[in-house]
C-alpha cells in the first residue's frame, strides 16, 4: 500500500473525525484494497471487500465527505477487516 493510502486509512479512523477527506481519494483506496465496486442509482455504490458487501454514498455537494459519511465508511471498513491495525498485521505476516 502506498504511503498516501496508509495515511488516508489512518485519517478515516482518527478521532475526532476529519471533515477534509475527499471522495476520489476514498474511491482510490477501496480499489487499491481490492474491492469490487458497482454503481447503483443516484450517488450510491455497492462495494464488496473481503467478503463483506456494503453501500456507500458519494457526496452530493462538493467532493469532501461529511462526518456522518466518514463514520459510515469507517464502520464498513471495520466490518470488511480493513482497519489500520488489521492492515499492519497483514503486512507483518
Amino acid at each position: 500500500m502506498s504511503h498516501k493510502h496508509e495515511n488516508l486509512l489512518r485519517a478515516i479512523f482518527h478521532d475526532p473525525i476529519s471533515a477534509n477527506i475527499h471522495w476520489r481519494e476514498v474511491e482510490s483506496l477501496i480499489h487499491h484494497l481490492g474491492a469490487d465496486v458497482e454503481p447503483l442509482s443516484g450517488a450510491r455504490i455497492r462495494v464488496r471487500l473481503n467478503g463483506h458487501e456494503g453501500i456507500l454514498h458519494r457526496p452530493h455537494h462538493g467532493n469532501t465527505l461529511g462526518r456522518q459519511d466518514i463514520q459510515h465508511l469507517r464502520e464498513y471498513l471495520a466490518h470488511a477487516r480493513a482497519t489500520p491495525s488489521q492492515y499492519a498485521e497483514r503486512q507483518k505476516g
